[in-house]
């Protein structure tokens, strides 16, 4: 009974998961030149990707990207940048929200210091008019 429960809810994480990505389709391209890495979203249209900044509390997770560390490799240098994000009143969260519908590019710079593949993962959040999908974690990968 305990293996059927367990592997109903994987299975609808996992489908979660698969919806959030025909949602949104990320594209990682690191820059040798400024040794910057950039994560550009499309973002389907009607959907919404939250901002990395957002009242926390009031329910939406934040869009996150995360580094496994490797102090050999690289260094971040300062935070993650984005642009400018759209700020309104949310009736379904009860609160201003900052987020970004279309396409969006957030840039990372880094300091290497020594070649080599760098990975991580983005966790993010997408929501349109009538419903929100649960945080969807995406694994990154790019040679430096």
């Amino acid at each position: 009974m305990m293996f059927k429960l367990f592997f109903f809810i994987a299975c609808v994480l996992f489908s979660f998961n698969l919806f959030a990505q025909d949602k949104v389709e990320w594209t990682v391209v690191y820059n040798t030149e400024n040794q910057s890495v950039t994560f550009k979203a499309e973002i389907e249209e009607g959907w919404h990707l939250y901002s990395q900044k957002i009242n926390e509390g009031i329910g939406p997770v934040p869009t996150t990207f995360t580094f496994e560390p490797n102090k050999k490799k690289y260094k971040l240098v300062g935070k993650t940048i984005e642009p400018t994000p759209k700020t309104e009143y949310d009736p379904n969260f009860e609160g201003e929200l900052s987020y970004f519908a279309g396409t969006v590019e957030f840039v990372q710079q880094l300091k290497i210091k020594s070649s080599g593949e760098i990975t991580g993962k983005i966790t993010f959040m997408l929501c349109n008019e009538e419903m929100c999908i649960p945080p969807v974690d995406v694994a990154f990968n790019f040679k430096s």
